[in-house]
């Protein structure tokens, strides 16, 4: 066994993962969720949702670049803040929250998967995590080679629901929207935060990344600037084609806007949604695995973690532990919860990593990328109001 990983990772497939798991991580689930709250105004939601994102992801654009490796906000708490025990935690949260991000896509997957095959809903959990596992454990080029080919599909499929959310008859709320209700609004940026989570995944590929100082700030930016303006486009699509009443009860809620818009059956939609949640499965799996990895480097007690394969190169004791835990998330709770427990923890995460940020533009002011010394400023504050507005929700 191995003590280290191998650097396979170019700027185009990195830019796929990033890609992938955002988009896999709720737009083809979490749209009627978040109508049902804000209304027509949805929109607005992902907006506020991609406000809060975007600071924190220049931090990590910097972190990654300065601190190449995988456990990578754990790395930062514990390199910038210098509190071993608080590194550990983050890197749990880490873990969690990607897991719970992973089984509510993989729920999410096969309620689209039922609707087009009879298989039973507990079956199809089962069967496709243990699918996504075994990927995972192959090799990472296989593993992010495959999220590529499911990123594709799932980006025509989304284009194709912005065509016809576009093309359709626009509801009366649409024509005439009502006054915005500021509760609701905020309610629903928490289920579009989730929406938005993925570029602090990527961070944890930099140990297997080529020129990590270069590929890695590119690929955060890059995946993070398509996939916001993809979440504008289709939620703008859906709240316009479809009444609000209709798509927050849905399961499948781009689906129903192609059948509401086209008037035609959505059976293809709901295949390449199953494809978007294969995708942003496999990659939580990938980014859990690598933070139990990293965290084992540090840590004596999680060092059974701290070996790669020696013929595929991954992690294959934190891969199948990760997967099985995905499994049984997506069994025993629903996709909202799971959504609004992954946000409130990784918002906390992302709190901490950009105090490191700032500690660590003290300590070490040159780096191999550098956003300004405000941004994590910005994000700091912008992660805390967001958490006490999603722990308000929740309690």
């Amino acid at each position: 066994m191995a003590d280290h990983l191998k650097r396979k990772l170019g700027l185009g497939l990195l830019t796929a993962y990033g890609v992938g798991i955002m988009v896999g991580a709720g737009i083809y689930v979490l749209v009627g969720a978040a109508a049902g709250e804000a209304g027509v105004w949805a929109p607005v939601s992902f907006l506020l949702a991609a406000l809060v994102a975007v600071p924190t992801a220049l931090s990590f654009a910097e972190l990654s670049a300065r601190i190449p490796e995988a456990a990578g906000d754990s790395s930062y708490v514990e390199v910038g803040l210098n509190k071993h025990w608080l590194a550990l935690v983050v890197g749990a949260i880490n873990v969690g929250a990607g897991t719970f991000a992973a089984s509510a896509v993989l729920r999410g997957g096969v309620g689209y998967l039922t609707s087009i095959t009879p298989i039973p809903f507990e079956a199809g959990i089962i069967l496709l995590g243990i699918l996504l596992t075994a990927i995972a454990v192959i090799g990472v080029v296989e593993s992010l080679g495959f999220a590529a080919v499911l990123t594709v599909i799932e980006v025509v499929g989304l284009v194709l629901v912005i065509w016809a959310g576009f093309g359709a008859e626009p509801v009366e709320g649409w024509i005439n929207p009502p006054t915005p209700y500021w509760p609701g609004i905020f309610a629903a940026s928490i289920f579009a935060f989730f929406a938005f989570i993925g570029f602090d995944d990527l961070v944890n590929m930099a140990e297997e990344a080529k020129n990590p100082g270069f590929t890695m700030p590119a690929s955060i930016l890059i995946s993070l600037a398509i996939t916001a303006a993809l979440y504008a486009l289709v939620s703008m699509a859906a709240v316009r084609a479809v009444p609000q009443e209709a798509l927050a009860v849905s399961e499948r809620p781009l689906a129903l806007v192609w059948e509401t818009a086209r008037g035609q059956s959505a059976a293809f939609l709901s295949a390449i949604a199953v494809a978007a949640a294969l995708n942003g499965v496999l990659a939580q799996i990938v980014m859990a695995a690598r933070v139990l990895f990293g965290l084992g480097r540090r840590s004596p007690s999680l060092a059974m973690f701290h070996h790669a394969h020696p013929r595929f190169g991954t992690p294959v004791r934190a891969s199948i532990l990760i997967g099985a835990a995905v499994v049984a998330g997506a069994l025993l709770l629903p996709v909202a919860a799971l959504a609004e427990l992954t946000s409130v923890a990784l918002l906390a995460v992302f709190a901490i990593v950009n105090t490191a940020l700032i500690a660590l533009k003290r300590k070490a002011p040159e780096a191999p990328f550098k956003v300004w010394t405000i941004v994590p400023w910005f994000g700091l504050l912008a992660c805390l109001a967001a958490f006490a507005a999603a722990l308000g929700q929740l309690l």
